[in-house]
């Protein structure tokens, strides 16, 4: 099974109980395109405003 894009935005999501929905919405864009962007590798500018951003929401969710 080829391994999914992205794994680092993946895990990070997942680990700090971020779902993607909620990136998508914080980025200003519908989840399903959000889903759709993820599946080719991103350039590693925005992978690391993506990693930034679920460390904000991390926050956000366990207050």
């Amino acid at each position: 099974m080829k391994e999914k894009t992205n794994k680092s935005i993946r895990t990070a999501a997942e680990k700090n109980g971020v779902k993607l929905w909620q990136i998508a919405d914080a980025l200003g864009m519908n989840d399903g395109n959000f889903s759709r962007k993820l599946r080719h590798e991103l350039p590693p500018e925005e992978t690391e405003k993506i990693l930034a951003l679920i460390d904000e929401l991390a926050k956000e969710v366990s207050q």
